[in-house]
C-alpha cells in the first residue's frame, strides 16, 4: 500500500509501498502528482531500476529531454538518460561531474520548460558514515507568498528571458568546469526564451516565483538597470533559509522533484575519490498543463478534501 510520509520541513516527503519498476495504477500515479504539488520533492527509497524501467517511469510525467547541448551518441540505446558522476574510466568522466552546483531550475531555457527530474542514486559518497552530495531545494510557492504586495502587483504580468549560456559560462568561470565553451551551433539550438515571472502552478493552482538565478537574465518590461536590481532582489529573496530544504541521499533512492515550484542545487561537499553516480531523466512539461492529464489527480484531491 502506498504511504506518504511528509518530511515536516518546507518541502519533501517519502513515498513507500511502490515498486517503480512495475506499472502504476491510475490512482497510484494520481497520488504521486497530488503529493508532488503539495511537497515538491518526493523520495522513493529502496528502488531497483534498470535503464528501461527508469525511462518508463519518467515518461509518465512527460517527454524526456536528453543532454541539453551535447550531441547524442547513436550507439546509446537510452540517450534520454543522463549520468551525473565524478567517476572516471580510462581517465575520462563517464558523465557530468559538475552539474548543478549553483541554484537553478532545470530547462527554463526551453520554450516548453521542465516539469520534473527523476534521479536514481546508484553510488552515494560517504565520509565517516555520513552521506555526502545532497541536493538542496527552495520552495517557490512560499517564496511567492512572502513577497511584498507591491512587488507582486508590479511584476504580476511581467516576463523574464532565460538563457542556457548564462549558466554554462558561470560554471566554466566560477567552478572551473571542464565543459568547453558553447559552440555557435549549440547556441543556435538553444536560443533565449521568455516565461512569466510569476507562473500559475498547474497542480496546485497557486502562483509561484518562476525566475531562477541560473538562467533568468532580464525582466523584459523593465529598463536594464531596474531589471538588474529586481533580479538581484528576487534571487536573494528566494534563497532565504525559511524556504530551503536539503535531501540526504541513500543508495537506491529515486528522487522526483517539481521544477515548476522549486529551485535546486547539488552540494559538492565530496572529493574526487568519493564517488557519486546518479542517473537522471529531465522531464519536460509536455503533459502537466493538459487538464485531461491532471483530471485523475484533481478528482483525487477533491475527494481527499471532501
Amino acid at each position: 500500500m502506498l504511504t506518504i510520509e511528509p518530511s515536516g520541513a518546507v518541502l519533501g516527503a517519502t513515498i513507500r509501498g511502490l515498486d517503480l519498476a512495475q506499472p502504476l495504477s491510475q490512482r497510484e500515479f494520481a497520488q504521486i502528482l497530488v503529493a508532488l504539488g503539495k511537497h515538491g520533492v518526493l523520495r522513493f527509497p529502496d528502488q531497483h531500476l534498470d535503464l528501461a524501467a527508469q525511462k518508463r517511469f519518467s515518461e509518465q510525467f512527460g517527454a524526456i529531454q536528453g543532454p541539453a547541448t551535447r550531441d547524442r551518441d547513436p550507439a546509446n540505446s537510452y540517450p534520454e538518460i543522463d549520468i551525473l558522476s565524478n567517476l572516471k574510466v580510462d581517465g575520462k568522466y563517464i558523465g557530468s561531474p559538475d552539474a548543478g552546483q549553483d541554484w537553478h531550475t532545470d530547462m527554463t531555457y526551453r520554450e516548453v520548460p521542465g516539469f520534473v527530474n527523476v534521479l536514481y542514486g546508484i553510488r552515494i559518497p560517504q565520509r565517516y558514515g555520513k552521506p555526502l552530495g545532497g541536493t538542496e531545494f527552495s520552495n517557490m510557492h512560499l517564496a511567492y507568498e512572502a513577497l511584498p504586495a507591491e512587488i507582486k502587483s508590479r511584476l504580476d504580468s511581467m516576463t523574464a528571458t532565460h538563457n542556457i549560456q548564462k549558466f554554462w559560462e558561470h560554471m566554466r568561470r566560477v567552478h572551473n568546469s571542464p565543459r568547453p565553451p558553447m559552440t555557435d551551433e549549440q547556441r543556435r539550438r538553444r536560443p533565449p526564451v521568455v516565461h512569466p515571472v510569476f507562473l500559475t502552478h498547474p497542480i496546485t493552482g497557486a502562483k509561484v516565483l518562476y525566475c531562477n538565478p541560473g538562467f533568468a537574465e532580464r525582466i523584459n518590461e523593465l529598463p536594464a538597470r531596474a531589471s538588474n536590481e529586481m533580479l538581484e532582489y528576487l534571487f536573494a529573496h528566494q534563497l532565504k533559509p525559511q524556504f530551503r530544504y536539503t535531501n540526504v541521499w541513500t543508495e537506491n533512492d529515486v528522487l522526483v522533484w517539481d521544477h515548476l515550484g522549486t529551485l535546486h542545487r547539488a552540494l559538492a561537499d565530496y572529493g574526487p575519490d568519493e564517488i557519486r553516480l546518479i542517473r537522471r531523466c529531465q522531464v519536460m512539461a509536455t503533459k502537466v498543463f493538459d487538464p485531461e492529464f491532471l483530471r485523475p489527480a484533481r478528482e483525487l484531491a477533491a475527494a481527499l478534501l471532501a
